[in-house]
């Protein structure tokens, strides 16, 4: 009796460990399948040689990851090739929705396609990827960033001053489409286009070398169109080994930190602010909506040179001397500190 009665407990306590190690892998299972269950998303950068990128980069995870979504994040580095071969790795980890900021507008529509064909929705970040019928292209109203760099070197440059266009590449959309504002906004003043010049990969260096270059020649430059504050800062940088860095009225975009200490210190007239952490929180949510397989219902349409794309389209402003503290500080894009780092506290 007292065998089998060993036997019996040995028996029982083998089913309760049994019963117990199928629970443990049974729980396990079930947290690796809940993880896997996760949305994801991938996000190619151009790369960070433009500052707003960074911070942009840092909101949209934050926001994807509070929206219960995992991303990873890709940085191109300016190179195209590296970011096609980015998607096919998104697309061979069936990613469900991929956000790309593209280098070149044309050049990543095969790629896109192929996520698309794979049943993976696609955002075009900021800039469009040209017939590649993304799934959203969320931006701002880049001919109205022209137009306002336009309004403002009519009211800070004399009546038939000369102006220096130092574009981005036009390989990005949005260049041409912030051309296009400018140069029509312009044509309603008597200021003259003396040169206009597209530097590649928004190298900010090469704005240096061009603003010297034109400097040396016999015509006089009033006012400066840069395609972005970094640009602006290297043609800031040209003028004031001339000392005429304040004389001559020089516009850009993006809202830099250090744009706006130029700002304040009166070497920069004007930078477009672009509300970028709405861009990337907006961006983030669409991101997740799109994995859920939500419609989204936008009242833009943007054509993409071949399809009519949503358009989810933000408003620029124009930010000065006279409205920084509002817009800037206030509205906490940077802090006062920051951009008041070169103003003596006596002023």
């Amino acid at each position: 009796m007292k065998i089998r009665r060993h036997i019996l407990i040995s028996v029982c306590i083998c089913l309760l460990g049994s019963v117990g190690c199928t629970t443990a892998r049974y729980d396990k299972a079930q947290v690796k399948e809940t993880e896997n269950n996760k949305i994801k998303i991938g996000l190619s950068v151009d790369s960070y040689i433009i500052e707003r990128w960074q911070r942009e980069k840092d909101i949209f995870v934050s926001k994807a990851q509070e929206l219960g979504a995992e991303v990873n994040v890709q940085d191109a580095n300016g190179d195209v090739s590296e970011q096609i071969d980015q998607i096919e790795y998104f697309i061979k980890k069936k990613m469900d929705v991929i956000t790309v900021i593209p280098i070149v507008a044309d050049a990543l529509t095969d790629v896109i396609k192929k996520a698309q064909r794979a049943g993976i929705k696609v955002i075009a970040y900021d800039r469009i990827m040209t017939k590649a019928n993304v799934d959203l292209y969320i931006s701002f109203d880049n001919k109205r960033v022209g137009e306002l760099m336009a309004k403002s070197l009519i009211g800070s440059v004399p009546e038939d001053g000369n102006i220096l266009v130092i574009g981005g590449p036009l390989t990005d959309n949005n260049v041409v489409q912030i051309t296009e504002g400018f140069e029509e906004e312009l044509k309603k003043s008597n200021l003259n286009i003396i040169d206009k010049v597209n530097i590649d990969e928004w190298l900010p260096e090469r704005a240096f070398a061009l603003t010297n270059e034109k400097l040396k020649s016999s015509y006089e430059i009033d006012g400066i169109m840069c395609g972005n504050d970094g640009l602006a800062g290297q043609a800031i940088r040209a003028l004031a080994e001339k000392r005429l860095a304040g004389k001559v009225s020089v516009v850009g975009q993006d809202a830099d930190v250090e744009a706006c200490q130029r700002i304040v210190e009166g070497t920069q007239n004007m930078t477009v602010y672009k509300p970028v952490d709405q861009l990337a929180n907006k961006a983030a949510e669409y991101a997740v909506a799109l994995a859920k397989g939500d419609k989204l219902e936008l009242p833009d349409k943007f054509f993409d040179g071949e399809f009519e794309v949503p358009y989810e389209k933000l408003e620029p402003t124009a930010v000065t001397k006279i409205n920084i503290d509002e817009v800037i500080i206030e509205g906490g894009f940077h802090l006062k500190e920051d951009v008041y780092l070169n103003i003596p506290t006596s002023e």
